[in-house]
C-alpha cells in the first residue's frame, strides 16, 4: 500500500468517525445546554484538517494562502491577510496606522481616535497601545451602534482615524460616518469581527473602510478555531499590514521563497552595510501574528458553509423577533439599521427604563433553563479595570453606554441551534415575564 492508499484510507476513517463521535442528540428543554455560540462543522471539515496535518506544514502555507484568495474574492477586495485572530488583526490595523512609510498621513503619538466605549475590548485596547488617545463617544438605543450625530461633536484638531465595530452584526450607519471619516480626512477601521456577511446598501460591510476586521473563533460565523483576517482594498497598506504580521519584516517573500524582488542582496536599507540580507531587515516593529496551516484548511472548508451560515443566523433572529413580539412593553428589541441586511451575530434584549425587573434575575432564570447568555461585552470599557486611569477623552456623558452597561443581554442565533432550542428560548423569555 503506497502513500497516496494509506492517505485516503486516513481521511475515509476520519469521516467515520466523524459520524460516530458526533451524532445529533435528542434535545430536552431545560436539561439539554443552549449555547449563544459555537462551532457548527461537518466531516469535511475534520477531514481537511487531517489531511493538512498529514502535510506536516506547520506554519502559514498553501492552506493559507488559498484561504486569503478565497476569502478576498468573497469580500470583493484586493488584500487578505490571515493572522491569528481577530484582536490581532484590529492591533495589526491600527498599529499600520503609525507605519513611518505613510509620511504625514501617518498617526503620531497622542493623536485621537474616536470610538465607543459599549463594545469588545481589543477593539479599543490597540488604540492605547499604539500611543493614540481614545475618545469615547455614546451609542445609540436600540442599536447600540455609534450614534453619528456625536462625531462632529466630538471632532478636534488631533482627530485622525474612527475605529467602530458593526455591534452584533448589525451595520452602523455606514454612509453618514464614511461620509464623516472622507470629508475630515479621517481614517476608518471597520471592526466586523461580529459582521461577517452584513450589508449596507447591498454592499458588505468590512469593503467600507480603509481596513477591516475579522474574527474566525468558533463563536463567530466562520471557524478556524483561532484565527482573523484583515483585508483592505490599498496595495500600500496591505504591504504594511503584512511586514507588521511577519515580524515586520521588509522582505515580501512567503516561507519556502526567496528573492521575490531580484534584490536580496544589493540594497542599501538604514545603517546596514550594503547589501544586507533582505529577509533580515525590519521596516516595522512587528510581531509573528501568523495562522498555522492546519487552522488555514479549516477555514476554506467553513467558507463552503458560509452562506447557509449567515442564512440560518437571519432566520433564526427573525424567528426569535417574531416569537416574542408582544413584550415589547418590558423588552428593547433591536431591529435592522436602515438599509442594511445584518448577518447577526446575537440577539439583544434591553430591559425597559423602569421595568420590575433587573437583568441579573433574568440572566439567573434563563441560565437555570441552560439557555446561555451574554452581555454586550465590555458594557462601559471605561469602568473597567484595565482601562481606568489610562489617557482617554470623554467629551459628553455616555449615559446610553451605561444603559447596555446595566440593562442589556444577548442570546444566540448560530446555526447549531435547533427550531426546538428556539421554542424553548422563546417559552423560557415568556414565562419570566408573562409567567
Amino acid at each position: 500500500m503506497d502513500c497516496t492508499d494509506i492517505r485516503n484510507r486516513i481521511l475515509e476513517m476520519v469521516k467515520q468517525y466523524y459520524l460516530s463521535s458526533f451524532p445529533p442528540g435528542d434535545f430536552i428543554p431545560g436539561k439539554t445546554p443552549v449555547p449563544v455560540s459555537g462551532r457548527v462543522f461537518d466531516d469535511e471539515d475534520i477531514s481537511l484538517l487531517v489531511e493538512a496535518s498529514l502535510d506536516f506544514w506547520l506554519t502559514s502555507g498553501p492552506y493559507a494562502e488559498r484561504f486569503e484568495k478565497k476569502f478576498a474574492e468573497y469580500m470583493a477586495v484586493s488584500n487578505c491577510l490571515l493572522v491569528n485572530s481577530g484582536s490581532s488583526a484590529n492591533l495589526v490595523a491600527i498599529s499600520a496606522l503609525r507605519s513611518p512609510r505613510l509620511g504625514s498621513r501617518s498617526l503620531k503619538e497622542g493623536d485621537e481616535v474616536i470610538t465607543v466605549a459599549a463594545g469588545f475590548p481589543t477593539t479599543v485596547s490597540p488604540i492605547y497601545q499604539n500611543g493614540l488617545v481614545p475618545v469615547y463617544v455614546d451609542v445609540s438605543i436600540p442599536s447600540y451602534n455609534v450614534d453619528p450625530e456625536n462625531l462632529e461633536k466630538v471632532l478636534s484638531p488631533r482627530t485622525r482615524a474612527v475605529v467602530l465595530a458593526h455591534t452584533l452584526g448589525n451595520p452602523f450607519n455606514v454612509e453618514r460616518i464614511y461620509s464623516f471619516c472622507r470629508d475630515n480626512g479621517l481614517w476608518l477601521v471597520e471592526d466586523c469581527c461580529d459582521a461577517l456577511g452584513s450589508l449596507y446598501n447591498s454592499k458588505k460591510t468590512g469593503t467600507f473602510g480603509d481596513l477591516s476586521t475579522f474574527s474566525f473563533y468558533p463563536a463567530h460565523h466562520i471557524t478556524m478555531g483561532e484565527g482573523g483576517a484583515v483585508v483592505t482594498d490599498d496595495p500600500e497598506m496591505a504591504e504594511i499590514v503584512r511586514s507588521i504580521r511577519d515580524w515586520g519584516r521588509d522582505c515580501r517573500c512567503r516561507p519556502g521563497q526567496s528573492n521575490l524582488c531580484g534584490k536580496r542582496f544589493g540594497q542599501q536599507h538604514g545603517d546596514l552595510p550594503f547589501g544586507y540580507d533582505h529577509k533580515y531587515v525590519y521596516s516595522h516593529m512587528g510581531y509573528n501574528l501568523k495562522v498555522t496551516d492546519m487552522q488555514a484548511a479549516v477555514g476554506c472548508s467553513q467558507m463552503k458553509k458560509l452562506p447557509m451560515f449567515i442564512k440560518k443566523r437571519r432566520e433564526n433572529y427573525s424567528f426569535l423577533r417574531e416569537g416574542l413580539a408582544d413584550l415589547e412593553d418590558v423588552l428593547l428589541f433591536t431591529d435592522a439599521e436602515r438599509r442594511s441586511e445584518p448577518s447577526w451575530f446575537g440577539f439583544p434584549m434591553g430591559l425597559r427604563e423602569g421595568s420590575y425587573s433587573s437583568r441579573n434575575a433574568l440572566v439567573d432564570h434563563l441560565e437555570k433553563n441552560r439557555i446561555g447568555t451574554r452581555l454586550l461585552f465590555g458594557g462601559n470599557l471605561v469602568k473597567q479595570p484595565a482601562f481606568m486611569g489610562q489617557v482617554h477623552r470623554v467629551p459628553r456623558e455616555l449615559v446610553n453606554t451605561d444603559y447596555v452597561m446595566n440593562n442589556l443581554l444577548w442570546i444566540g442565533v448560530y446555526p447549531g441551534l435547533t427550531r426546538e432550542m428556539l421554542d424553548h428560548m422563546i417559552n423560557t423569555v415568556r414565562s419570566y415575564f408573562r409567567g
